[in-house]
C-alpha cells in the first residue's frame, strides 16, 4: 500500500508507522507502538549486560629476593583476587644485576603456582619480558562465589 494509506491506518489505531527495511524496494514498513518498542528494547539490553561477566586483571608484584612473610602476604593476595574470579597477572621485577637469576624467579613463580593450584591455574607460564618475568593465572572453573566466602571465613578463623 502506499505510505499515505499506511499513515492513515496508524493514526486511526493512535499507532506509529515505523520504517523497518529503507532499503527494500518498496521500503517495509510497520504499525506499532515505537515507545513502547524502545522500552522493551532498553529492558531487553539491561538484562543483557547483567548476564555479562567482568573480568578484570589484577597484578602481584614482587622481586626475586623476597622474603618468606611477604611472599605468604601476596600469596594471599593472589588467593583473594582469585576466588572473586578475576585473572592475576604475577610479575617479578629485576634490578640491576638481578636478571642474571631468573632462575630463582621462576622458582618463586611455580612455588605461588603450587599453593594457589586449589583455586587457579596457569594460564601463561612465566616468560621474560624485557626487566620483567610475567605469569598469568586464571581461577578454575569450578571456582564459585560460595568458595569465595568460604575462604574468607577460614582465613578469619586461622
Amino acid at each position: 500500500m502506499n505510505a499515505k494509506e499506511a499513515l492513515r491506518i496508524a493514526g486511526e489505531r493512535d499507532l506509529d508507522l515505523v520504517e523497518v527495511a529503507p532499503n527494500a524496494r518498496p521500503s517495509v514498513c510497520r504499525i506499532m507502538d515505537y515507545g513502547k518498542h524502545k522500552f522493551e528494547q532498553s529492558k531487553r539490553d539491561k538484562e543483557a549486560r547483567k548476564k555479562q561477566k567482568v573480568i578484570s586483571i589484577k597484578e602481584v608484584r614482587m622481586s626475586p629476593k623476597i622474603e618468606e612473610h611477604d611472599f605468604l602476604v601476596k600469596l594471599r593476595n593472589a588467593i583473594k583476587f582469585l576466588t572473586a574470579g578475576d585473572k592475576v597477572k604475577v610479575s617479578v621485577r629485576f634490578r640491576g644485576r638481578e636478571i642474571v637469576h631468573a632462575d630463582l624467579a621462576r622458582t618463586k613463580l611455580m612455588e605461588l603456582a603450587n599453593r594457589v593450584s586449589e583455586v587457579g591455574v596457569i594460564e601463561r607460564p612465566p616468560k621474560l619480558e624485557g626487566r620483567h618475568m610475567i605469569m598469568v593465572l586464571v581461577p578454575k572453573a569450578d571456582n564459585t562465589k560460595a568458595k569465595a566466602e568460604d575462604t574468607k571465613q577460614k582465613t578469619t578463623v586461622e
